[in-house]
Parts: structure tokens; sequence; C-alpha cells
């Protein structure tokens, strides 16, 4: 308890899955929790869940593509708590398995507007909030497929790469104004993304025992396992750490 206590944390993508999972662990922690998400019913109910709970949290429908729309969402964040400590770029789709030959344009962009200009937007304009608390934390999600290949996905995979090396150019460029920023790589988490996927191999059950044995632990994560790292990053616990790559994959990576 208490350990991000004081601070305002920003989470995108807050709505299900692995934001969700972060918000409650953070509000657990202390924190004062800001979700934002593209699901505006779902987000009105999870904000109403946490305050009925006696957390402090608000809820704020973003599309992280639309720079306008981040700009003006943070300074509301900033005017409502009176401060930013605390970014979780976690808003991402998984967009379409197709061979990079048969891919359209749009089906690139769409998924590069959301998980690299998402990233991008959202760090743009919470630096100067971050940087008027004296200092704080973005945590980036990006994937196992940040760190190697696959042969499917390609726009997801691109896009993740592309947040790892973000992620270690603005930790060198905030460094000198005590803005940490590191990078977490799950692996394959049981979340509505994941489930989805499952549910598009035809044979679910299979499916589910073949993404289980990927990982040497014999079985996949679950949101609390991302949860818990974040809030690890985002606490003072982490105050030497920036530029780093957290993998919380069961093993999938060390092969």
């Amino acid at each position: 308890m208490n350990r991000l206590k004081g601070k305002v944390a920003v989470i995108t993508g807050a709505a299900l899955g692995l934001g969700r999972a972060t918000a409650l662990r953070m509000a657990e922690e202390g924190a004062t929790i800001a979700l934002t998400d593209v699901l505006a019913a779902e987000l009105g109910e999870f904000a109403d869940e946490l305050t009925g709970k006696g957390f402090t949290a608000c809820g704020w429908p973003l599309d992280v593509s639309k720079e306008a729309d981040v700009e003006r969402v943070l300074g509301q964040v900033a005017q409502r708590f009176g401060r930013i400590d605390i970014l979780v770029n976690n808003a991402g789709v998984a967009g379409v398995s197709k061979p990079t030959d048969q891919i359209t344009e749009a089906e690139w962009d769409f998924v590069q507007g959301i998980n690299v200009k998402g990233v991008f937007f959202c760090t743009k304009h919470a630096i100067p909030h971050l940087r008027r608390a004296g200092g704080g934390s973005i945590i980036n999600l990006s994937s196992i497929y940040g760190l190697v290949g696959a042969a499917d996905v390609p726009p997801y995979h691109a896009s993740k790469g592309a947040v790892r090396l973000m992620t270690k150019t603005d930790a060198l460029i905030y460094a000198g104004e005590r803005i940490r920023v590191n990078s977490i790589h799950p692996g394959f988490i049981w979340t509505p993304m994941v489930e989805g996927f499952i549910q598009d191999q035809g044979d679910e059950a299979a499916a589910r025992v073949g993404l289980d044995a990927l990982h040497p632990l014999g079985h996949l994560g679950e949101p609390d396992d991302i949860a818990w790292g974040c809030v690890y990053l985002a606490s003072d616990e982490a105050k030497f750490v920036t530029g780093a790559e957290l993998v919380i994959d069961g093993g999938y990576t060390a092969r």
C-alpha cells in the first residue's frame, strides 16, 4: 500500500485488459487515476467502480491517434488533479495478420496511428506536465514482439519495435529532468486481445494449449503480472531505472 501515494497517473486503454488491471493496482497503491479509452461506456463503468471503492479516479474518452484530443485531455487531467506524475502508454491494437505484400496502406497506418503515434502524442503532451511536477515516470507497453520476430501481424511487430526504441531515446533526452522512460514487454497475457486471437484460430482449446506451450513456465500470463510491473516502474523503488526493458513473458524470449 501507498507505493504511489500522492501521484497522479494517466493510463491509456484503461477500460479493459492490461490498462484496467494497472489502474486498479495503482489505485490500491495510493495513486489518483485518470482513465482514458475509446470505449466510453466501459470507461465510465470502471471509473464508477473505482470511485465506489473509495479511490480517486475519473474517465476521459480519448482516441490517442488524435493529437489535439490528447493535448486537451492531458490538460484537463492536470487541471482537475493538479499535476501528472505517471503516464502509462497502454492503448494499442493488433491489426491484420496478413503477409506484408498483402497489407494495404490503410491497414498499416491504422496500427501505427494508435501504437506508435499514440505513444508519441501522449509522451509529447505529458512531458510539460511531468516537468512541472519535477519529474515522473513514463511506461510504454511494447511486447515480446518488440524484441523478437514472428511470421504474423507485420504492422504490430513494426509498431512494438518502434515503441522499444522510442522509449530508449526519450529516456536519454529527459533523464536530466528526472523523467524516467521504460518499456514493458509482455508475453501472451489473457486479455480481450489475446482471447480474440484464440477465437480466430477455430479450435480454441487447441489454440490455448499451443499458446501456453510457447512459454517455458507453461501458461499464459495474467493482467496483474503486467500491472505489478507498471506499479514498480512508476514507484520511487525504480528511481534508478530508465531506458530499461522489463520483460514479463514467462520465459518466451529466454530461448
